[in-house]
């Protein structure tokens, strides 16, 4: 006689990570329990959630929050681990005494911007179905720099409005920050809204890795000296030796030399804060801006050209899309792979992390620009854009000027170029060795 069928679902989500800026948690729930597309669309904020009805499972998470899962094999049916981490699956696994079955490539992360529905009928485990719940509309905006930059800081803001709304009005602030243009306008944004709200602007604090003489940090002294803003600055010094691009990877459980990098750097930072501030909670970035200007040098990818990057919808926020020949399972594609490198160093420091360009509703706008027409298919118009636009919008909004300085990336500006060789591997397989042995 058959036994009865049995499957199951493990859930590890925290659901107190999620930013809901427009409704109540049960709402987001009850809109992704609905399979709807158009509910999940509506909800603004940073998110990973789960939804089990009868043997079909539903997932969502905007670029803001990771999420895999891992389907396992039980005699009475399957069971399916929804975890941020590899490590996390692994572990539980091991718990249920099926740690055999695991690899890091039988996990599969869930795209941004997709409701992933799962059916849970045993072997052969149907393929997820993928259902897009956040399309932007392109080049829905003018080509006029003003009228672009005033919606994009615009957009900007009233994310960061409604993400105060909801953390205690005297719970400091601190911004990551390089004196970039992104990292920038976040803070000139929430210095603006504080000042807008009638609270102080002093809970807010501009924190700047320096490692040796990196660039950064004189960078990041002339930008707020410019604006007469030098008393919200904190430079957190750290030795070369806190920069370990092998326990980056442990981190982000990735090997994407750029991300490795960049997480290494933000390990070293969250740590130098843990260390003067043992209570801080609240950190912000501005991850997720060169994403939506399409600010990254051409150059440096064979695999891109310029048409590609401005005739593909979000290509530098979702890789090549889950339809693509080159998506992976294993990992989604763009910063919704990537941001990792943001999320998870904070977390690991015991920190709340808000990167608000990474929100649908920052990027709706940012995709509405009419790149092709304003850059007419020139890289150096393209590069400048997005200093143009920021600058416009900061201008509008807050009055500021906002210094603009030469493009950098993170690891490069926190320590000095000659460092750079000597700590980080330059072939990336040495970073695949060390995401290897982790497991």
């Amino acid at each position: 006689m058959r036994s009865e069928y049995i499957e199951s679902l493990v859930d590890l989500i925290e659901p107190r990570d999620n930013v809901f800026l427009n409704m109540i948690p049960e709402e987001a729930q009850a809109a992704l329990r609905s399979g709807d597309p158009q509910r999940v669309a509506a909800i603004r904020g940073q998110f990973a959630m789960v939804e089990k009805q009868d043997r079909k499972v539903r997932l969502a998470r905007s670029i803001g929050r990771p999420m895999r899962y891992f389907l396992a094999k039980q005699e009475a049916g399957p069971m399916l681990i929804v975890a941020e981490r590899m490590d996390e699956i692994r572990n539980e696994l091991d718990r249920h005494g099926y740690g055999n079955q695991f690899h890091p490539s039988y996990t599969r992360m869930v795209p941004a911007h997709y409701v992933v529905e799962i059916e849970l009928v045993g072997c052969p485990d149907p393929n997820p179905n993928y259902q897009r719940f956040f399309a932007p509309r392109r080049e829905a905006l003018p080509a006029d720099l003003d009228a672009i930059g005033a919606a994009y800081v615009e957009a900007l803001a009233a994310a960061c409005d409604a993400w105060l709304d909801r953390i205690e009005s005297r719970e400091p602030i601190g911004v990551l920050f390089s004196g970039g243009i992104d990292s920038g306008a976040v803070f000139l944004v929430l210095h603006h809204l504080l000042l807008r709200r009638g609270e102080s602007p002093a809970r807010l604090k501009a924190f700047t890795l320096a490692v040796a003489d990196g660039q950064d940090a004189r960078q990041s002294a002339e930008f707020l000296q410019q604006l007469g803003m030098s008393m919200f600055w904190e430079r957190v010094a750290a030795p070369s030796t806190a920069i370990d691009y092998r326990r980056a990877v442990a981190t982000i459980e990735d090997y994407k030399p750029l991300d490795v990098q960049s997480a290494a750097m933000a390990l070293a930072l969250c740590e130098g804060i843990r260390k003067r501030y043992p209570d801080w909670r609240w950190l912000v970035d501005g991850d997720g801006g060169d994403e939506n200007l399409k600010d990254y040098p051409i150059e440096d990818n064979p695999e891109l050209t310029i048409r590609s990057v401005l005739n593909n919808t979000m290509l530098y926020q979702e890789g090549w899309g889950v339809s693509a020949i080159k998506h992976s399972l294993t990992y989604s594609g763009g910063q919704s792979r990537g941001h990792v490198r943001s999320y998870a160093p904070a977390r690991q420091l015991g920190f709340r992390g808000f990167s608000p360009f990474a929100l649908p509703e920052v990027i709706e706008v940012a995709e509405g620009i009419p790149f092709i027409e304003l850059t007419q298919w020139s890289h150096e118009k393209l590069y400048a854009l997005k200093g143009e636009v920021v600058r416009r919008g900061i201008r509008q909004l807050t009055g500021h000027e906002l210094p603009v300085f030469p493009k950098r990336r993170f690891q490069h500006g926190a320590l000095p170029a000659d460092c750079f060789d000597s700590l980080f591997p330059a072939d990336e397989a040495d970073y695949r060795s060390a995401f290897l042995e982790l497991h």
